[in-house]
């Protein structure tokens, strides 16, 4: 029996409490359908994000390789955010989960009660 204890690192753990934050997937699909984007466009189009929230969101994608991070030496500076290879890789697998849940939303929200049939 395969076994996902918390103990010893479990890597199916660590990778999916990173992905199934609040923030993560929305700010991948933003960049995915967007492209390169400064960080007050990313801030505009979530819209319910808040700056420290996505600060720490896209920190967490920098380090862990999904989002590259790029200063230009202007003045004021100007960073730039897009995906990586990795993150593009990630891409079909999250576009396969958006559309599942799409395609089951009304089913999904109509057993919790908050859509009539």
């Amino acid at each position: 029996m395969k076994n996902f204890h918390h103990e010893g690192g479990c890597p199916v753990r660590d990778v999916l409490a990173r992905l199934g934050d609040k923030w993560t997937l929305l700010v991948l699909i933003t960049l995915k359908v967007n492209g390169t984007m400064r960080f007050g466009d990313i801030l505009k189009t979530i819209g319910d994000i808040s700056q420290r929230m996505l600060t720490v969101t896209l920190r967490h994608l920098e380090t862990d390789g999904l989002v590259e991070r790029t200063v230009f030496p202007e003045v004021p500076p100007k960073v730039e955010y897009g995906l990586t290879e990795n993150g593009y890789s990630l891409m079909p697998h999250i576009e396969a989960l958006v559309d599942w849940a799409q395609e089951h939303k009304e089913e999904i929200l109509a057993r919790r009660g908050l859509v009539d049939k």
